[in-house]
């Protein structure tokens, strides 16, 4: 089983990729895409939050 660290890491480079992925899709206008991508954002979002990872910095999208 993967510690807290191996857990935040993989976390947080998704985390990364689903908010690169959003912008573009904001970008590009594509609301069904970017609702999509939105629920994985929120998802690990509430994950890296109980695992005490402090987004302030890193959070692009502040939704």
């Amino acid at each position: 089983m993967p510690n807290n660290a191996k857990i935040i890491e993989r976390a947080l480079n998704d985390f990364q990729k689903v908010q690169a992925h959003m912008l573009a899709a904001k970008r590009e206008n594509a609301t069904e895409t970017y609702a999509g991508l939105k629920d994985d954002y929120i998802s690990i979002k509430v994950l890296l939050t109980s695992l005490g990872v402090t987004l302030t910095e890193i959070d692009k999208i502040k939704e």
